[in-house]
């Protein structure tokens, strides 16, 4: 897909290469039109991002997508509260449970995360996230996916950040992975359908 502009789908439309992996696979497509460069808020919605972007790292979007559920249930529904209390039982559980990934640090990352959300004022976590969001009209807009950067000045600020407040998993790749997930920065490629739509 490296320097692919948007491909047109079986339904006519244009979307970014990603969100049309296969006509067989819906999950891309589905997450493509319906959530991706859509602004997120709320703490504990945001924490939730942070967290499936933190178990993405070393695999493909699609593993997280199709146990999504399953990390819902498991994470008490991305409640920093309820997450923050999770015990050393908790872990064990989680390492057991088969409807996740059972990577013992992103587990602990996650359960650390929700304790360091926990020490932030309610709304403290949405306002430090979008604090980072790069002006819209800054730069312009990608054509093809090479025109996508992995990280930018802004992604790597709002890595230090939330590192600087216990966060962990949270580079700057993968905070840039969650700007473009939770709609701070809008990387539909010009042509998709969806540009400039959220």
């Amino acid at each position: 897909m490296s320097g692919q502009g948007p491909v047109t789908g079986p339904d006519g439309l244009p979307r970014c290469p990603w969100g049309l992996e296969s006509a067989t696979m819906t999950d891309y497509r589905t997450y493509h039109d319906t959530e991706w460069g859509r602004p997120v808020h709320g703490d504990d919605a945001l924490y939730e991002r942070i967290c499936l972007e933190a178990f993405q790292s070393g695999l493909s979007w699609l593993t997280i997508l199709r146990r999504r559920e399953g990390f819902r249930a498991a994470f008490a529904g991305f409640r920093i509260a309820e997450v923050a209390a999770f015990t050393e039982a908790d872990e064990e559980r989680l390492l057991a449970d088969p409807g996740i990934i059972r990577n013992r640090a992103k587990i602990v990352a996650t359960i650390a995360n929700a304790r360091a959300a926990a020490e932030l004022d309610p709304g403290e976590l949405d306002e430090l996230i979008w604090s980072h969001a790069p002006d819209p009209d800054g730069r312009p807009v990608p054509r093809t996916t090479e025109d996508v950067p992995a990280i930018t000045e802004e992604s790597t600020a709002l890595s230090r950040a939330l590192k600087k407040r216990g966060f962990r998993f949270v580079g700057p790749t993968t905070a840039y992975a969650l700007m473009q997930a939770c709609g701070l920065v809008d990387d539909h490629l010009a042509g998709c359908h969806l540009r400039d739509a959220a």
